[in-house]
């Protein structure tokens, strides 16, 4: 791949290690973030800058990696964003996880401006952030998928072009449907094995060689069981994705007990003091109605 000019907007603890691999592949990377550039990035080659609109005047793609849709909006159409410096030809990819609508919306703005739109959320937190091996789920044009292609692969490994603007974060929110109710499960099952009498290091690794085994055994498991909540991915953000789903789900009249029910834990996690633990912590509220923690003796 021949040397690109790239701008990376949001550099948490999702986007510093995204943008890092984008350096590190040699590409020319001019960086901006609301906070202070962290240490792992401001030894390196890149460029800060000091709004959005600074970067896109240097940058041909443009990435944003910020937490939630009010915060995307800012970045692109707000003082000093990325809208206020666009010029035809740039391409603007949003990997935060936000509304499908907005997106939509966002994408129309960016495109009556000559300018492509990908919205390409990611899957695999901040361990496949520093991986590389994130799952994107990207909603645009073929062409602009195309163009833009190789940049994901240095981000992530199952890269997927779902459809026109909107559909990459329809699957994110379904993604994280599917990983809250995972979580959920995990923890009734870890919950009840400990407080009938079982090991439960060892009921998971007999688990994980069964139909039962998961992902979110595998890793989620292991942190409940260690007692492990520094957030790999927040659970003031995975409520925000339910949030989401939930919304999305009365607008389109679909049922999702389920889902409700996961976002109810996550909401009591939040009551004593958990936005800030890892998604993984949602056993706590489990244990909580259980008067029964994992660690402890039947």
């Amino acid at each position: 791949m021949s040397k690109l000019k790239l701008g990376f907007v949001g550099l948490g603890i999702m986007g510093a290690p995204m943008a890092g691999h984008l350096i590190a592949a040699g590409h020319e990377v001019f960086i901006n973030t609301r906070s202070k550039v962290p240490e792992e990035l401001a030894s390196t080659a890149a460029i800060i800058c000091s709004s959005p609109a600074e970067v896109v005047q240097k940058a041909d793609i443009i990435i944003t990696m910020v937490p939630d849709t009010p915060d995307v909006e800012k970045v692109l159409f707000g003082a000093n964003g990325i809208a206020s410096t666009l010029t035809k030809g740039k391409v603007v990819i949003d990997m935060s996880s936000i509304s499908p609508i907005a997106t939509k919306d966002f994408a129309k703005k960016i495109n009556a401006l000559g300018c492509e739109y990908l919205d390409a959320p990611v899957s695999g937190g901040q361990l496949g952030a520093k991986g590389a091996t994130l799952t994107i789920m990207v909603g645009g044009s073929d062409e602009a998928f195309a163009r833009v292609k190789p940049v994901f692969e240095l981000m992530g490994k199952n890269i997927t072009l779902v459809g026109g603007n909107g559909a990459g974060q329809i699957t994110k929110v379904a993604n994280q449907i599917i990983v809250a109710l995972n979580i959920e499960a995990v923890a009734e099952a870890l919950v009840f094995a400990a407080k009938a009498g079982a090991d439960p290091s060892k009921v998971r690794e007999a688990l994980m060689g069964g139909f039962a085994s998961s992902k979110i055994l595998e890793v989620h498991g292991e942190r409940m069981i260690k007692r492990t909540f520094d957030p790999g991915f927040r659970i003031e953000l995975h409520q925000k994705d339910l949030n989401l789903a939930l919304s999305s789900a009365r607008a389109l009249g679909v049922s999702l007990p389920n889902t409700a029910t996961a976002q109810e834990l996550f909401n009591s996690c939040s009551a004593h003091d958990g936005k800030s633990w890892d998604h993984s912590a949602m056993v706590k509220a489990l244990e909580k109605m259980a008067d029964f923690e994992i660690g402890q003796k039947s």
